[in-house]
């Protein structure tokens, strides 16, 4: 499992400060802990760990010495700054089920000969006990063909008997669609613009 260290922070200083100062400011939260842990994480090595791991991810959080088997719950990503600026942790219990998301991964896209893939859906909600949890699920979508559809009940995930799924079962996950060249409707046809001169 992925380590990311942390530092408790004191709440006299302000977020804004520590961002500026190199921070990536957090909480960690669950039902062992009371209220909750802030904490602040370097900014390079957050942003370095989080190509790995994301929203959903299960991880070890060593917060000074101390180590929580911890849920990526969110992540608050400033798209203005292009930075992270906060990270909310849930502390797992081994007997408790947690609420999380698995992102959709679709694979063998060059398979598909006709047609056009759309993915609807980038992740999936569901609960499960913490030694259960998974951050991702495999979609092989290289079978499919122009009027196939797949949706969250057919996904491996939905038939795990130790996930329980919180996503609408018949929600489309992807589709492949028939590609036609349509003009769009705000461009005149040739012939139209000719009847116009």
């Amino acid at each position: 499992m992925n380590t990311l260290k942390a530092e408790k922070r004191s709440m006299d200083v302000k977020a804004k400060k520590l961002r500026r100062e190199g921070y990536v400011v957090g909480n960690v939260f669950g039902r062992e802990i009371e209220g909750s842990i802030p904490v602040k994480m370097d900014k390079l090595e957050t942003e370095k760990f989080l190509k790995k791991n994301h929203k959903g991810s299960q991880i070890m959080l060593d917060v000074e010495g101390t180590q929580y088997d911890v849920l990526i719950k969110d992540v608050l990503f400033n798209p203005i700054a292009n930075r992270v600026d906060e990270i909310d942790f849930q502390a797992l219990v081994s007997n408790e089920m947690v609420h999380s998301v698995a992102e959709i991964v679709t694979v063998n896209h060059e398979k598909i000969s006709e047609g056009a893939l759309q993915q609807t859906l980038e992740e999936v909600a569901y609960k499960a006990l913490p030694a259960y949890l998974i951050d991702e699920v495999k979609v092989d979508v290289g079978h499919m063909k122009v009027g196939d559809t797949i949706r969250v009940k057919d996904l491996p995930i939905a038939s795990d008997e130790h996930i329980k799924i919180t996503t609408d079962p018949d929600a489309i996950v992807a589709t492949v669609a028939a590609i036609h060249n349509v003009v769009p409707d705000d461009a005149p046809a040739e012939d139209e613009e000719e009847k116009a001169k």
